[in-house]
């Protein structure tokens, strides 16, 4: 029987781990979990007799894959991949995967969660301002994007989008203007939620020609990952621009000064908190175990990324 070892640092709710077993058990596919390993060498070891291999946020280096000689699959439960090396599984014919849209719902609400909570004095008792009649640019309008678009509408916001690799009907139909340049969507837009991946293309992207153009208030929300802002950029226009804030899902190298300096202007989560739903976490951890199961037994390649 293949094993098929789910090594989450991070692990899945129970519940999710259950219902992952029961469809890789259904498929007549073991499952073994590591979860809250301390060590790379638990996991060097745990690797070595998978077929198939399920993770989260968990690095997946060249060791890991030099250690896991029988693998052919490996599926990173959410959108970003950038925690594997593609080279070196392209190199082994190992196919990698994502479960695009899974986690979707999870980082659109935190996104305007976080904007709420900054808007409101991060509930410290002193007035604030609301989101309503507010504009709202999305850079990259992908799944989460789409998700955003809806609830902002719904708290009365305007909405306008960019992103190369979407037809401007898919936006225009969603009721989001469409915004071919991306300097005109900052210059529009006094919250940016950018929705990108990263890659070579993507990151430092973020920089202070596009901040600057950013109306007064101007609010930059990053639920994506830290490299695609410049943060360098950041500090430049937090120090040009008193009424400049910065909100993000994953704390920036640059933090400290940030903190030490601009008080009530900014808001970082402890850890990436983006995908930390019950909901989500079992959405993409049976999308995983279903794309395993689905190349295994069909050779079904959907979502492969390498």
């Amino acid at each position: 029987m293949s094993k098929i070892l789910v090594a989450t640092e991070k692990p899945f709710a129970k519940s999710a781990v259950e219902g992952m077993g029961a469809i890789l058990n259904e498929a007549g596919l073991s499952i073994d979990t590591l979860e809250k390993y301390t060590d790379k060498s638990e996991l060097l070891e745990a690797v070595k007799d998978a077929e198939g291999l399920i993770i989260r946020s968990d690095k997946i280096d060249q060791q890991v894959i030099d250690a896991a000689q029988n693998l052919k699959i490996i599926v990173r439960a959410g959108a970003g991949y950038d925690n594997v090396d593609l080279k070196a599984a392209s190199a082994r014919d190992i196919v990698v995967m994502n479960t695009p849209g899974q986690n979707a719902n999870a980082v659109a609400e935190l996104g305007i969660g976080m904007m709420i909570y900054l808007n409101r004095s991060q509930f410290n008792g002193k007035a604030g301002t609301e989101l309503r009649s507010k504009t709202l640019g999305i850079h990259g309008y992908g799944n989460i994007g789409k998700i955003l678009a809806q609830i902002a509408h719904g708290l009365g916001m305007k909405v306008y989008a960019h992103d190369p690799f979407v037809e401007p009907k898919i936006i225009e139909d969603d009721g989001v203007i469409n915004e071919k340049d991306v300097k005109d969507l900052y210059k529009k837009s006094q919250y940016v939620s950018v929705n990108l991946p990263a890659n070579d293309k993507t990151k430092g992207m973020i920089n202070a020609d596009l901040l600057s153009l950013m109306p007064e208030g101007g609010t930059l929300v990053n639920t994506a990952r830290k490299e695609i802002i410049d943060e360098e950029s950041v500090l430049k226009v937090f120090k040009e621009r008193s009424d400049f804030r910065y909100i993000s899902d994953i704390a920036p190298d640059c933090k400290d000064e940030i903190e030490k300096n601009f008080e009530g202007r900014f808001y970082f989560t402890p850890k990436k908190m983006g995908a930390q739903t019950m909901e989500a976490n079992t959405n993409a951890g049976l999308a995983a175990a279903r794309q395993i199961v689905g190349y295994l037994s069909k050779g079904d390649k959907t979502f492969q990324v390498n």
